[in-house]
Protein backbone atom coordinates (compact mmCIF):
# COMPACT_ATOMS: atom_id res chain seq x y z
CA UNK A 1 0.00 0.00 0.00
CA UNK A 2 2.84 2.01 0.70
CA UNK A 3 4.62 1.54 -2.13
CA UNK A 4 1.53 2.37 -4.23
CA UNK A 5 0.65 5.47 -2.28
CA UNK A 6 4.03 6.35 -3.57
CA UNK A 7 3.93 6.18 -6.65
CA UNK A 8 0.61 8.25 -7.02
CA UNK A 9 1.53 10.53 -4.31
CA UNK A 10 4.97 11.09 -5.78
CA UNK A 11 6.49 15.22 -5.39
CA UNK A 12 6.75 15.44 -9.02
CA UNK A 13 4.87 13.05 -11.27
CA UNK A 14 2.22 11.82 -8.66
CA UNK A 15 -1.61 13.43 -8.15
CA UNK A 16 -2.21 16.84 -7.18
CA UNK A 17 -3.27 17.33 -3.33
CA UNK A 18 -6.61 18.40 -4.86
CA UNK A 19 -6.88 15.22 -7.33
CA UNK A 20 -6.63 13.09 -3.96
CA UNK A 21 -9.06 14.69 -2.03
CA UNK A 22 -11.68 14.34 -5.52
CA UNK A 23 -10.90 10.97 -5.96
CA UNK A 24 -11.08 9.55 -2.16
CA UNK A 25 -14.74 11.68 -2.19
CA UNK A 26 -16.05 10.65 -5.36
CA UNK A 27 -14.70 6.80 -4.33
CA UNK A 28 -16.66 7.19 -0.52
CA UNK A 29 -13.01 6.57 0.78
CA UNK A 30 -12.17 8.28 4.10
CA UNK A 31 -9.52 11.19 4.02
CA UNK A 32 -8.47 10.55 7.40
CA UNK A 33 -4.82 13.04 7.30
CA UNK A 34 -5.85 15.55 4.54
CA UNK A 35 -3.52 17.96 5.73
CA UNK A 36 -0.16 15.49 5.60
CA UNK A 37 1.95 14.64 2.37
CA UNK A 38 0.79 13.25 -0.49
CA UNK A 39 2.48 10.34 0.27
CA UNK A 40 1.07 9.86 4.00
CA UNK A 41 -2.21 11.44 3.04
CA UNK A 42 -2.95 8.42 0.44
CA UNK A 43 -1.10 6.02 2.48
CA UNK A 44 -3.74 6.24 5.63
CA UNK A 45 -6.26 6.59 2.98
CA UNK A 46 -5.45 3.28 2.09
CA UNK A 47 -5.03 1.28 5.21
CA UNK A 48 -8.26 2.62 6.62
CA UNK A 49 -10.04 0.95 3.19
CA UNK A 50 -7.79 -2.49 3.81
CA UNK A 51 -8.71 -2.32 7.58
CA UNK A 52 -12.55 -1.03 7.10
CA UNK A 53 -13.34 -3.44 4.23
CA UNK A 54 -10.89 -6.75 4.93
CA UNK A 55 -9.74 -6.93 1.01
CA UNK A 56 -7.72 -4.72 -1.28
CA UNK A 57 -10.71 -4.19 -3.84
CA UNK A 58 -10.93 -0.17 -2.46
CA UNK A 59 -7.42 0.55 -3.40
CA UNK A 60 -7.74 -1.36 -6.68
CA UNK A 61 -10.60 0.91 -7.27
CA UNK A 62 -8.45 4.04 -6.33
CA UNK A 63 -6.10 3.11 -8.68
CA UNK A 64 -8.02 2.61 -11.68
CA UNK A 65 -9.68 6.08 -11.41
CA UNK A 66 -6.49 7.68 -11.04
CA UNK A 67 -5.18 5.82 -14.20
CA UNK A 68 -7.99 6.31 -16.77
CA UNK A 69 -6.48 7.05 -19.85
CA UNK A 70 -9.11 9.81 -20.73
CA UNK A 71 -7.10 11.85 -18.24
CA UNK A 72 -4.03 11.49 -19.85
CA UNK A 73 -4.64 12.80 -23.13
CA UNK A 74 -2.52 15.31 -23.45
CA UNK A 75 0.58 13.48 -21.19
CA UNK A 76 0.38 10.10 -22.31
CA UNK A 77 4.40 9.80 -20.98
CA UNK A 78 2.97 10.90 -17.68
CA UNK A 79 0.66 8.18 -18.02
CA UNK A 80 3.03 5.43 -19.04
CA UNK A 81 5.63 7.00 -16.36
CA UNK A 82 3.03 6.37 -13.53
CA UNK A 83 2.15 2.86 -15.06
CA UNK A 84 5.48 1.43 -14.74
CA UNK A 85 6.53 2.01 -11.71
CA UNK A 86 3.15 1.52 -10.18
CA UNK A 87 3.91 -2.68 -11.69
CA UNK A 88 6.93 -2.50 -10.54
CA UNK A 89 5.50 -2.58 -6.97
CA UNK A 90 2.06 -4.88 -7.73
CA UNK A 91 4.06 -7.56 -9.81
CA UNK A 92 5.10 -8.80 -6.47
CA UNK A 93 1.41 -9.90 -5.89
CA UNK A 94 0.84 -10.79 -9.25
CA UNK A 95 -1.00 -7.85 -10.77
CA UNK A 96 -0.29 -5.29 -13.12
CA UNK A 97 -1.91 -1.88 -14.66
CA UNK A 98 -2.50 -2.93 -18.44
CA UNK A 99 -3.05 0.15 -21.14
CA UNK A 100 -6.09 0.90 -20.49
CA UNK A 101 -5.68 1.71 -17.04
CA UNK A 102 -7.73 -1.78 -15.43
CA UNK A 103 -5.42 -3.72 -13.04
CA UNK A 104 -5.41 -6.90 -14.40
CA UNK A 105 -3.88 -10.39 -13.17
CA UNK A 106 0.00 -10.26 -14.81
CA UNK A 107 3.46 -12.51 -13.87
CA UNK A 108 4.15 -12.83 -10.30
CA UNK A 109 7.57 -11.58 -9.13
CA UNK A 110 10.17 -13.15 -6.69
CA UNK A 111 12.55 -10.82 -6.90
CA UNK A 112 13.94 -7.14 -7.45
CA UNK A 113 14.97 -7.91 -10.74
CA UNK A 114 12.10 -10.08 -12.07
CA UNK A 115 9.86 -7.28 -10.81
CA UNK A 116 12.06 -4.58 -12.55
CA UNK A 117 11.78 -6.53 -15.98
CA UNK A 118 7.89 -7.11 -15.13
CA UNK A 119 7.37 -3.55 -15.45
CA UNK A 120 10.12 -2.11 -17.57
CA UNK A 121 8.93 -0.17 -20.70
CA UNK A 122 10.47 0.94 -23.87
CA UNK A 123 11.49 3.70 -22.48
CA UNK A 124 13.44 2.50 -19.69
CA UNK A 125 14.82 -0.15 -21.58
CA UNK A 126 16.33 2.44 -24.44
CA UNK A 127 17.78 4.49 -21.60
CA UNK A 128 19.33 1.01 -20.21
CA UNK A 129 21.05 0.65 -23.69
CA UNK A 130 22.24 4.36 -23.27
CA UNK A 131 20.62 4.82 -26.69
CA UNK A 132 21.58 7.98 -28.24
CA UNK A 133 20.39 11.65 -27.33
CA UNK A 134 19.04 12.36 -31.30
CA UNK A 135 17.03 9.02 -30.97
CA UNK A 136 15.61 10.04 -28.08
CA UNK A 137 14.89 13.59 -29.10
CA UNK A 138 12.99 12.55 -32.43
CA UNK A 139 11.08 9.51 -31.12
CA UNK A 140 10.33 9.79 -26.86
CA UNK A 141 6.78 10.64 -27.72
CA UNK A 142 6.02 8.41 -29.95
CA UNK A 143 7.81 5.39 -27.57
CA UNK A 144 5.77 6.82 -24.41
CA UNK A 145 2.76 6.52 -26.67
CA UNK A 146 3.47 2.96 -27.45
CA UNK A 147 3.37 4.29 -31.25
CA UNK A 148 6.03 1.94 -32.65
CA UNK A 149 5.03 2.83 -36.32
CA UNK A 150 5.69 6.60 -35.91
CA UNK A 151 8.63 5.37 -33.71
CA UNK A 152 10.49 3.89 -35.80
CA UNK A 153 9.55 6.26 -38.65
CA UNK A 154 10.39 9.43 -36.72
CA UNK A 155 13.77 7.89 -35.49
CA UNK A 156 15.31 6.80 -39.17
CA UNK A 157 14.27 10.23 -40.15
CA UNK A 158 16.45 11.65 -37.54
CA UNK A 159 19.42 9.98 -39.59
CA UNK A 160 18.45 11.98 -42.63
CA UNK A 161 17.79 15.53 -40.80
CA UNK A 162 21.50 14.95 -39.17
CA UNK A 163 23.02 14.42 -42.61
CA UNK A 164 21.22 17.83 -43.88
CA UNK A 165 22.64 20.07 -40.69
CA UNK A 166 25.66 18.84 -41.11
CA UNK A 167 26.28 18.94 -44.72
CA UNK A 168 24.02 21.35 -46.02
CA UNK A 169 22.98 19.10 -48.35
CA UNK A 170 19.44 18.98 -49.92
CA UNK A 171 17.43 16.21 -50.80
CA UNK A 172 16.26 12.90 -49.03
CA UNK A 173 17.03 9.08 -48.90
CA UNK A 174 19.35 7.74 -51.05
CA UNK A 175 20.23 10.93 -52.89
CA UNK A 176 20.65 12.35 -49.91
CA UNK A 177 23.24 9.89 -48.46
CA UNK A 178 25.07 9.85 -51.67
CA UNK A 179 25.73 13.61 -51.66
CA UNK A 180 26.91 13.51 -47.85
CA UNK A 181 28.52 9.91 -47.59
CA UNK A 182 29.69 8.56 -50.83
CA UNK A 183 33.24 8.18 -51.59
CA UNK A 184 31.93 9.43 -55.50
CA UNK A 185 34.98 10.14 -58.53
CA UNK A 186 37.42 11.68 -56.05
CA UNK A 187 37.67 8.97 -53.59
CA UNK A 188 36.82 11.74 -50.61
CA UNK A 189 33.13 12.40 -49.57
CA UNK A 190 31.69 15.66 -48.02
CA UNK A 191 31.75 13.94 -44.65
CA UNK A 192 33.90 11.52 -43.51
CA UNK A 193 33.44 9.12 -40.30
CA UNK A 194 37.24 8.00 -40.37
CA UNK A 195 40.53 9.23 -41.61
CA UNK A 196 40.18 7.21 -44.94
CA UNK A 197 43.54 6.20 -44.90
CA UNK A 198 43.17 2.78 -45.89
CA UNK A 199 40.59 0.43 -47.56
CA UNK A 200 39.24 -1.15 -44.79
CA UNK A 201 38.28 2.70 -43.53
CA UNK A 202 36.97 3.55 -47.01
CA UNK A 203 34.83 0.12 -46.97
CA UNK A 204 33.58 1.15 -43.35
CA UNK A 205 32.73 4.54 -45.13
CA UNK A 206 30.63 3.23 -47.89
CA UNK A 207 29.42 0.51 -45.30
CA UNK A 208 27.72 3.24 -43.06
CA UNK A 209 26.54 4.88 -45.99
CA UNK A 210 24.72 1.87 -47.42
CA UNK A 211 23.52 0.99 -43.95
CA UNK A 212 21.52 4.57 -44.01
CA UNK A 213 20.22 3.50 -47.22
CA UNK A 214 19.07 0.26 -46.47
CA UNK A 215 17.13 1.82 -42.63
CA UNK A 216 15.55 4.06 -45.50
CA UNK A 217 14.62 1.16 -47.35
CA UNK A 218 13.43 -1.30 -44.81
CA UNK A 219 11.70 1.49 -42.71
CA UNK A 220 11.28 4.88 -43.26
CA UNK A 221 9.99 4.37 -46.69
CA UNK A 222 7.39 1.05 -46.13
CA UNK A 223 6.15 3.27 -43.05
CA UNK A 224 5.78 6.49 -44.79
CA UNK A 225 4.01 5.38 -47.04
CA UNK A 226 1.84 1.78 -45.94
CA UNK A 227 -1.55 2.66 -43.86
CA UNK A 228 -0.81 2.50 -40.59
CA UNK A 229 -2.85 -0.86 -39.77
CA UNK A 230 -0.73 -2.30 -42.45
CA UNK A 231 2.37 -2.67 -40.31
CA UNK A 232 3.21 -4.26 -37.49
CA UNK A 233 5.95 -4.13 -35.63
CA UNK A 234 6.12 -5.68 -31.99
CA UNK A 235 8.68 -4.50 -29.40
CA UNK A 236 11.76 -6.40 -29.96
CA UNK A 237 11.65 -5.29 -33.40
CA UNK A 238 11.41 -1.67 -32.22
CA UNK A 239 14.18 -1.99 -29.58
CA UNK A 240 16.71 -3.27 -32.64
CA UNK A 241 15.76 -0.61 -34.92
CA UNK A 242 16.17 2.12 -32.74
CA UNK A 243 19.54 0.46 -31.14
CA UNK A 244 20.84 0.74 -35.04
CA UNK A 245 19.76 4.12 -35.69
CA UNK A 246 21.37 4.62 -31.98
CA UNK A 247 24.84 3.34 -33.41
CA UNK A 248 24.69 5.37 -36.73
CA UNK A 249 24.11 8.82 -34.54
CA UNK A 250 27.25 7.31 -32.89
CA UNK A 251 29.51 7.15 -35.74
CA UNK A 252 28.01 10.25 -36.99
CA UNK A 253 29.44 11.84 -33.87
CA UNK A 254 33.03 11.24 -34.82
CA UNK A 255 32.25 12.19 -38.55
CA UNK A 256 34.36 15.22 -39.88
CA UNK A 257 33.49 17.49 -42.83
CA UNK A 258 36.72 17.09 -45.39
CA UNK A 259 37.18 19.27 -48.50
CA UNK A 260 35.65 17.19 -50.57
CA UNK A 261 32.42 20.22 -51.60
CA UNK A 262 29.08 19.24 -52.40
Amino acid sequence: MAEVAAVLGDTDNGLTGREIGDLLARLRMQDPTPGATKRIRLTEAFVLAQNRFGNPKRIITFIVAAMEPVQYRGQPDLFTLRQDRLNEHLAFVGLRVNDKGIVVRGAKAQTLDEASRVATSIRDELLRRKTHPEVLRYCSVEVLKKAHFHACLEAVKSIFERLRKTTGAQGDGAALVDAALALGKTGVPVLAINELGTQTERDEQTGVANLIKGLGGLYRNPTAHDPRLNRSMNDDELLEVLTLVSMVHRRLDCARITDGGL
